[in-house]
């Protein structure tokens, strides 16, 4: 029998209490009051935010695209233990040079923090807004997946015996990583206050447009980003425990991007909402102007297949790419893709040597499609 004040001690066994005829019986109870009769829940009186169905009941879907989406994330379930980091243990230590380095513990660093703020936007701010239950359940997995996601960055980082009070601090002490994570905490706080109105249509149009960076600059760009120099030391054959495990957490991303986007564009649709554009673009530009110190920061030093101009221009060619999928003029018109291996190599590979590892592989989707 569980210990509800301790449920991880280990189970004592209770002796049974014999049976006794004196034992008082209850008086009955007095009959309940008859429920009160409540209208059917009808589909079209779903709203992503404002709504006025009953949120506790999840049919009939407005959304059945959002019911799909949970249905595919637990289909990619997957844990950090699937994958060996003896490669990589050998690798950091005596493979890479000590300008790779400081970009794998750079990478991590800002990671670890970011997945952390994105938990807490969606679980926080953003899914206690929805009013269909449909949307708030694939947001309910999603909040799962980032704290996945930072137990993937622990792992490595145990996994390599780094410093973690070292690596977990950096975000506080190095600028170009503060300022990102910094960016995301004020959109995440004009957000988060106990006394915002949905109702007001400006309080509508500030969540929509902080619902935007968190969609498609902070997972949709910045973490796309935030891999790519980890996928290009995997191309030459470094660092691959780790590579793989982004590229499982590359998937989960996927959906959070394609999720979010959507969810906007429903929000724009349904109340007749669209954002100002010379905000749009302010947001893109402080995202790039963010990403560049962090690029010049992360690859002061290039290092071989990968430099910071890659870095930034690549950002600017997904910048594009996410500003079409909302219906949003690009902001970097002629913005050329730097990377063109990075979709293919963010793939997983299914590939794998039964007497090394587990095999884990998704069960959706063959390839990684951002559009």
């Amino acid at each position: 029998m569980l210990d509800w004040n301790d449920p991880l001690a280990t189970p004592t066994p209770q002796p049974a209490t014999p049976a006794t005829a004196s034992t008082p019986t209850a008086p009955p109870s007095p009959p309940a009051a008859p429920a009160e009769t409540l209208a059917p829940v009808r589909a079209e009186d779903k709203r992503v935010v404002n709504g006025l169905a009953d949120i506790n009941q999840l049919a009939p879907f407005r959304y059945p695209w959002a019911w799909e989406f949970f249905l595919n994330a637990n289909r990619n379930h997957w844990t950090p233990l699937d994958i060996n980091m003896s490669r990589d243990v050998q690798d950091y230590h005596h493979r890479l040079t000590t300008e790779e380095r400081h970009v794998y513990e750079n990478v991590l660093a800002y990671l670890t923090t970011a997945d952390i703020l994105a938990m807490r936007n969606v679980g926080l701010a953003v899914m206690e807004k929805m009013s269909a239950p449909e949307l708030q359940i694939y947001q309910a997995r999603q909040v799962y997946e980032e704290a996945l996601h930072t137990w993937t960055y622990q792992h490595c980082i145990e996994s390599l015996g780094l410093d973690q009070g070292e690596i977990y601090n950096r975000y506080r002490v190095v600028p170009a990583i503060q300022r990102k994570i910094a960016i995301a905490n004020r959109r995440l706080d004009s957000v988060l206050r106990a006394d915002i109105d949905l109702r007001d249509p400006a309080e509508l149009d500030n969540f929509l447009l902080a619902y935007v960076f968190f969609a498609a600059v902070f997972e949709g760009g910045w973490f796309y980003n935030g891999f790519s120099p980890i996928f290009a030391l995997q191309r030459r054959g470094l660092m691959t425990g780790t590579a793989e495990q982004l590229q499982y957490i590359m998937r989960d991303e996927v959906l959070h991007c394609a999720f979010g986007i959507r969810t906007c564009k429903q929000i724009m649709e349904e109340n007749a909402l669209r954002p100002d554009p010379a905000a749009v673009q302010a947001m893109w530009e402080e995202a790039h102007d963010a990403e560049r110190d962090y690029a010049e920061y992360l690859l002061r030093d290039p290092i071989l297949g990968y430099n910071a101009e890659d870095h930034l221009e690549q950002f600017r060619y997904i910048a594009n790419r996410r500003a079409r999928q909302l219906g949003f003029e690009e902001p970097f018109p002629g913005a050329r893709n730097a990377l063109p291996w990075l979709d293919e190599q963010a793939n997983l590979r299914k590939e794998k040597n039964f007497f090394e590892t587990r095999v884990t592989e998704y069960q959706t989707g063959g390839a990684l499609r951002w559009d």
